[in-house]
């Protein structure tokens, strides 16, 4: 059976993009600007405060991943106030390299690794789409094994280190989407894999995404009535089956025209049309143009 959140990283493909280690010792304060892509913070030692603009501040201590989305305007400080320091995360050079605030001798009070996530994939509003504004994953004896992992990657630069870093990380995105389907996730693929009920619903639609699914099937896939599955569904996931269904079919669709290169009567049939020109009308309506413009951009 087709697992609907490792369908989902495998369309998105992602892989980190480090930056340097930030560190913290005595009273501090750095002012990131908005830098609009996804960025991650992960806490190797120590704790901070961390202010998201729009958001409570929350403490982050060592063992914790911070996962923003968008990473809007945000600040990270020691839990004693401070004058911070400006930063724009578009224009910093991605050296190697810790970078000091505070005092500067002497052991840091806090460490952590900071970075973004680029992906090889479709673009990061599916991301976007499945997650809150901001996701702090803390108390997870997996999660803390990985965070370990990866500061130890990072700072013992072995053959196949850059490869290694971008695994651990990823594994890391996993972790924090799985943190999410506790009830945290906005509607979407997340919250409605954590409802039992129609988790059996999405996972067949993920594993026979060719099938001419009715809602009616998906209802007694969820052991639910047509009525009490459609509308826990779309409270849930955000919009009806059948307009998940087309989306989720239209994510494949772009990912088989320009990843797998086939044709667009090979997409459309993979995905369950058995009309070229039905495919090609939908995919237009969808995404914005032609199937086949879309495979030669």
């Amino acid at each position: 059976m087709s697992d609907p959140l490792s369908d989902v990283v495998q369309l998105l493909r992602p892989r980190a993009v480090f930056a340097n280690v930030i560190s913290g010792k005595g009273n501090w304060a750095v002012r990131y600007a908005e830098y609009g892509q996804p960025g991650f913070c992960i806490v190797l030692e120590g704790g901070a405060l961390l202010a998201v603009d729009g958001h409570e501040p929350i403490a982050i201590r060592a063992g914790d991943f911070v996962l923003l989305p968008t990473t809007p305007p945000f600040t990270l400080s020691s839990f004693v106030p401070a004058p911070p320091v400006f930063i724009d995360p578009k224009v910093v050079p991605r050296e190697q390299g810790e970078r000091r605030h505070g005092e500067q001798d002497g052991l840091p009070d806090m460490r952590s690794l900071g970075g973004a996530f680029m992906f090889d994939g479709t673009d990061a509003g599916l991301l976007v789409s499945l997650l809150p504004a901001v996701v702090h994953v803390q108390g997870c004896s997996r999660l803390m094994r990985l965070v370990q992992m990866v500061g130890e990657e990072y700072e013992d630069r072995k053959p196949g280190n850059e490869y290694m870093l971008s695994r651990l990380v990823e594994m890391l995105l996993v972790e924090a989407m799985r943190w999410t389907t506790a009830g945290s996730a906005p509607p979407g693929l997340l919250r409605g894999l954590g409802d039992e009920r129609l988790a059996m619903a999405l996972t067949r639609i993920h594993a026979r995404i060719d099938h001419p699914w009715t809602v009616a099937e998906l209802a007694k896939a969820a052991a639910l009535s047509r009525s009490t599955f459609f509308d826990r569904f779309v409270r849930t996931v955000g919009v009806p089956p059948m307009e998940y269904l087309l989306a989720r079919r239209m994510q494949v669709a772009k990912d088989l025209l320009r990843r797998d290169e086939l044709t667009v009567k090979e997409a459309a049939e993979r995905v369950g049309y058995g009309s070229t020109s039905t495919f090609s009308v939908a995919f237009r309506r969808h995404v914005g143009e032609p199937p086949s413009r879309y495979a030669k951009g």
